[in-house]
């Protein structure tokens, strides 16, 4: 059980730092640089600023131990979502092998996240 713990708590903690702390330290101390990776692939600033906030608020809702559960399977969708469409954008506008790997890197971390969550929760449903 410690080891799904540590496995859940590593991959979490990449995902919240890569996903959260990352593009919201962004928007709160370099904004000028917030749609920097938006505004290539063609959409509108609006948009990098809304994806920041529920980047957040999903990061916040998977890291915080007492989410309920549905709320949590909404955030893991939610990022889910985020990252498949940030690799179509970019296998789409600008198909830079790079830009288009890295969503799928870090959706690798989040599905690991999920995986390691699901088999806590089971074990503590005493479902293991």
């Amino acid at each position: 059980m410690k080891k799904n713990k540590v496995i859940f708590w590593v991959a979490t903690i990449l995902i919240v730092l890569w996903e959260g702390v990352m593009p919201l330290s962004t928007l709160l101390f370099a904004p000028e640089q917030a749609t920097i990776g938006t505004k290539p692939l063609g959409y509108p600033d609006y948009f990098a600023y809304a994806l920041i906030v529920c980047k957040v608020l999903g990061v916040i809702a998977i890291a915080y131990p007492k989410t309920p559960a549905k709320l949590k399977e909404w955030a893991y969708a939610g990022l889910t979502f985020n990252l498949i469409f940030a690799f179509i954008s970019h296998a789409c506008v600008d198909k830079n092998i790079g830009f288009m790997m890295m969503p799928l890197v870090v959706l690798g971390i989040l599905a690991i996240s999920y995986v390691y969550n699901q088999k806590i929760v089971a074990y503590r449903n005493g479902n293991s």
